[in-house]
Order: structure tokens, then sequence, then C-alpha cells
């Protein structure tokens, strides 16, 4: 056994994907000389097509490919693979029930906010949905450098002493118009499919000036086979007051599959479904309908004649009935087929008891899921009357993709485009499912009507909005619930003490530089005076401004743990020690570990440890103590995989 140290940068995505590659066709690695004259292992592509069965010969100059490919895409796949070295911030007083909820508000530049929870939520995102800027040739905020995105994004958010870098916006007047755009969504949507479940599916709502470029992103990200639907929401009923153009009442959603493990969800039936249903004739399957007896195509094999029980013929359709002659004798003999009073047709009976949903469309109406006018109208019920943010998402929209993605309690949703957070009030609304929302600092624009109402609230960036609307939201929902509850407890006592809680809180984190100075040996040129300021830095590496519980969420991030485990404080060794998940995780804090606590910690048989490095003072001795102690409760483990000891 040996201790080892934390690393504090994000997932390496790229490293994940050669591993994984690796394990499934280990024989495409080979070894080769870089230009340094290094010893490397690489991935022989030509022989990786001929594993998956397509055999071409070796030719010099560029192929041609079908494909979507734009200037900057190569920059935009390099910004994927470069970890980020941020962390995430708690923030206690702007939240809701922070040590009992398991809901998220994440402020900070998405991009940098997704590689952060790579580790930690890899895999285990159900459903994520994003209402991303439609770049329509107004402004949309986006990192304008993207190798710096951390520190312009601290400059942006007021969080480091402005020096010059800054979030620029994109307009049409601009000559790589649509380039900046898809250089701001490949990043993100990439790393977004990363945290989507084997079962889990993504909306995106988007309108005509990107449809195709986005369609042709997420075919590349997702796969062409896992498009589900191209969705029509009409977002509008009221006709435009002009002439001279088509009145545009439609925006599109995008729904794609991470893998065909995902199945549509039948939607509940209404009683609109229904109304084609009777029993006219006291049918003891109860209501039916009458179905299609015939067949769309014509099938020669599927034409003959049919004798009822008195002899009479009834001819077969043009394109010939809709089963063959066996299948037909036997939906007769079970009563789904009878024959009409005259008998002169063949009737198909449909019964209401078998039909469990009815199948989502591709058109939803605004009758069904609202409009942008009853998305403002929620918004404004919140706020006195005043609508603080102008594109609103409905909350019927958003609940009726959970219902199509099969969104169930304890399944997390995504949204990292929150805007005014119409998404995690649909969670709070309508579920008992866990959201983590994601939105820019970005500040209101006090010239749009919507801005005004903000700052008479006293809110100043589209993240202040967005928390300010789901603590109203939950205040609401709290009284709701209250008054539920005593009416349970009225009509049946003891009922309302045991009806369970909805998780009406949220946590509140900031994305934020590292509490740890990072050691930065990319310069080759360094000089030797910068390098003895690096070295003195990272004598005491630690953030003296960073607090235990910033100090103890970034590790948590940064071992794969999520920012809503249940964290224990308990004394050990008159020490303070963080149990997290019931004792797998163990972390200490302390500026000195002493001999006792590495028998205490070892004792408790944990499945991680972590201490700061410094704690030793540079005392080998104990720490070789250490490294013995949990080898030898490991041996006593009878075989158990030993604890894992790490120092930052």
């Amino acid at each position: 056994m040996e201790i080892k140290k934390v690393s504090l940068r994000s997932m390496d995505v790229a490293e994940e994907k050669r591993e994984r590659l690796k394990q499934l066709f280990p024989s495409v690695f080979v070894e080769t000389v870089n230009e340094q004259g290094e010893l490397v292992e690489s991935v022989d592509l030509e022989r990786l097509q001929a594993e998956l069965g397509t055999f071409t010969d070796s030719f010099e100059g560029r192929r041609e490919r079908y494909g979507l490919d734009w200037p900057g895409k190569r920059d935009a796949l390099r910004i994927i693979q470069e970890p980020s070295v941020a962390t995430l911030k708690p923030e206690r007083k702007e939240s809701v029930r922070f040590d009992q909820t398991e809901n998220l508000f994440i402020e900070g530049d998405n991009l940098e906010v997704l590689k952060l929870l790579q580790k930690s939520y890899y895999g285990k995102i159900k459903m994520i949905y994003i209402d991303p800027p439609y770049n329509t040739g107004k402004e949309f905020i986006y990192p304008d450098n993207y190798s710096e995105s951390l520190e312009t994004y601290l400059a942006y958010a007021g969080l480091v002493d402005d020096d010059g870098r800054m979030f620029a916006t994109n307009t049409s007047a601009e000559g790589r118009y649509h380039t900046k755009w898809l250089n701001m969504m490949y990043p993100r949507l990439y790393l977004a499919r990363n945290l989507l479940s084997e079962d889990g599916v993504i909306f995106i709502s988007i309108d005509d000036h990107e449809l195709s470029n986005l369609r042709k992103v997420c075919d590349e990200i997702f796969g062409e086979e896992n498009l589900v639907a191209n969705i029509i929401w009409q977002h509008s009923v009221q006709p435009k007051g002009y002439t001279n153009l088509f009145s545009v009442h439609h925006n599109y959603i995008l729904c794609y599959k991470k893998s065909e493990q995902y199945e549509v969800q039948a939607l509940p039936r209404t009683a609109e479904d229904n109304v084609n249903y009777s029993n006219p004739d006291n049918d003891p399957n109860g209501p039916w309908r009458s179905g299609d007896v015939r067949n769309s195509l014509y099938r020669p094999n599927l034409i003959y004649d049919i004798t009822t029980p008195s002899g009479k013929i009834i001819k077969p359709p043009e394109n010939g009935w809709r089963w063959s002659k066996e299948t037909m004798a036997e939906k007769m003999a079970s009563g789904e087929i009878v024959f009409s009073v005259d008998e002169t047709r063949i009737i198909r009976k449909i019964y209401l008891k078998d039909q469990q949903g009815r199948a989502p469309e591709t058109i939803w109406f605004a009758t069904e899921v609202g409009s942008t006018r009853d998305g403002i109208a929620q918004i404004k019920e919140l706020f006195d009357g005043k609508a603080p943010f102008d594109t609103v998402k409905p909350v019927q929209l958003i609940k009726r993709m959970f219902e199509v993605a099969g969104v169930k309690d304890g399944d997390i949703v995504l949204d990292f485009f929150a805007g005014s957070c119409s998404t995690a009030h649909a969670v709070l609304q309508h579920t008992n499912a866990r959201f983590i929302v994601v939105q820019l600092p970005e500040p209101v624009d006090e010239t749009n009507p919507s801005g005004k109402n903000a700052s008479d609230f006293g809110l100043t960036t589209v993240a202040d909005i967005g928390k300010e609307r789901l603590r109203r939201v939950i205040t609401d929902l709290e009284g709701e619930r209250d008054k539920i509850k005593a009416e349970a407890e009225e009509a049946l006592p003891g009922f309302g003490e045991e009806a369970p809680d909805l998780d009406l809180g949220f946590k509140v984190f900031k994305l934020d530089k590292s509490c740890f100075k990072t050691w930065d040996g990319s310069d080759p040129d360094i000089s030797e005076e910068e390098l003895i300021q690096q070295l003195d830095l990272h004598v005491d590496h630690v953030d003296p401004h960073a607090t235990a519980e910033d100090i103890l969420y970034e590790l948590l991030l940064k071992s794969g743990f999520m920012l809503t485990e249940q964290i224990e404080q308990r004394t050990m060794a008159e020490k303070t020690v963080y149990s997290v998940a019931d004792g797998d995780l163990l972390i200490c804090l302390e500026d000195e570990i002493t001999e006792d606590l590495i028998q205490e910690l070892a004792a408790a048989q944990p499945k991680q440890v972590i201490c700061l490095d410094r704690a030793f003072a540079g005392n080998d001795q104990l720490k070789a103590n250490a490294v013995h102690a949990f080898a030898a409760q490991g041996q006593a483990k009878d075989g158990a995989e030993q604890t894992i000891f790490k120092t930052v």
C-alpha cells in the first residue's frame, strides 16, 4: 500500500475514452515514437477500422467524408480534453434547506461546470433539457477565450480583478456568426452526453436559425440513429401584426437518446382521448371503438373472401385484409372481429381497457403544454404581477418532457442553460426527482422592461432571478403541502404525518478557483526566479481564504462523490473527521495528524481516507506508520479491498 495524492483536476475525458476503447479493442493500441523521440502509446486508426469491419487501402492526402465542419472545430474538440482545475464553493446563505436537499443550483460558466461534474455524475443523469441561445442575430454571451475560460469567467463574475479578459457577444454582423455559436455548443453537448444514463434522453429547444446545424452536431455527438424526434412546439397563438411575412408560431425541440436502452414513454390518457369509445352492444369487455381492417399496401396474399355465419360472402378490400386467414380466424374466435348486423362487413373492436396510454406526437400544441405567454404569466404570478425575465418556458412544457422521458422519483434532471429556472420549477412542482441547474451570472439588461422589473426586486443577474424564483415557488409549495397534510390528517388521523415530503430546497454552489494551488509545470521556458516563486507558493498550497466547507466540497467533487452526499461530522482521537456516504469516505482537514488518529481511521475500515499533506509536517515515519496501519487493517478484513489513503 502507498499514500496517493488527490487529483485536483476534473475527469480526463480523453483518457477515459481511451481506457474504454482499450477494453473493447486492445489490439489497436500500438507503440510509436513522438516528435520528442519518446516511446508513446497511440491508436492505429486503420487497425481500428479493420476491427470494425472496414478495410481501406492507404493513400496520401485528405479523404473526403460526410459531416459538419467549421473553423474552430478542432479547438472546440481540444477544449473538451482540457481538465478543469476549478471548484464549486457552497453558498449556504443563498440556499434553502442546504443540509437536507438533493437539488443543486450552480452559478457559473456551464462549460467549466460540466467538466467538474464528470467524475461525480458520469452516466447518472436521466434527462437533460436545455434552452440555449438561438443565435437570432441578437447578442448572446459566451467565453471569448476558451483556453482561459476559468480566468475569463472569474473576471466576468467580478471574483478577480478585471484584467481585460471578458465574455464576448455574438451578433449577425460578425463574419463568424454560425461558427461562434457552434464553437460554444459543441463542447457543452459532448460533455453533456457523458452525464446521461444509458436510458437517458436530452431535449434541446431551438428555432430555424440553427436547427440544421444543431441537428448535424447532435447526429455526430449522440449518433444519427439516436434521434428520437424533432418536435414542433406551438409557442404562441396570437397572430403577429405584419402581413408581408409568415407569422411564426413555433419552435423546435430536438430529442436524442443516449442508447437503445431508452424507450419513449406513453402519455396519460385524457377524457378527450376516450371520447370515441362506447358500448352500444353491452359488450362485457367494456367500451370499444372500431378499428381499420384494411391493408394500406397492396398484398395479393391477403386478398380472400370471408364467409359469414349465414353463408354470405364479404369481398376483400382493394389492397387486401390486414391479416392472414389464420390470424383473421383467431380474432373472430376471440371476439375482436365481429360481423355487422346485416353481415355485409366485419368490425374490429379496440377496447378501452387495453389502452395503457397514448403515443406522444411530434406537434405539441399550446393548449396542451402551454405557450410563451403562459410561461410569462407563471413567473408574473410569483413576482407580484411583474415579469423579471422575458423568455420563459411554461412549466407544462417541461412536464410533458418528464412524461416522455419517464422521469421517476429520485431521477436527476439537468439544465445547464437554466435562465429563469422553469426546469427546476417543474421538478419542484410536479415530481420528486432531483434537479441540477447551471446559470451564468449574466447581468440583466435594464433597458429591457423585464430587466427593469428585475431591478425592482433587487435582482442584478439572471442567476439571481432563477434563485429568487425557486425560493418563491418553494414558499408557495410549502403552503400547499401544509394544507394537504392538514386535510389528510382531518380525514384520517395519522395519515397526514406519514405523507411523504417533497424535496423543497436547493443547495447553491458557485464556480470559483480551486482551494489548492496547483503545480504548473507546463512552461519549459520558466525562469529560475519564477520557478523559486512557484516552489515557495507550494510550501503551503492551501488557499488561506478557503473555509473548511469549501475544501470539503472540493474534495468530494474531485473524489467522484455527489455534492448532495450526506456528511456527518465525527470526533476521532480528539480531531474533527467528516464521514461521507455512511463512512465510505473519511476526510480530516486538521493541521496535525497523530498516531492515535491514524489507528482510529484505520479501525473504521473506510474505502477511502483523505488528509492534508501538511498535517504530517514532513514526518515520513508517521506516513510510514499510516501505510502500515491501513495495510494491516486490510489484511484483517480477510482479503477485502484495502483502504485508499490520499493526501492533498
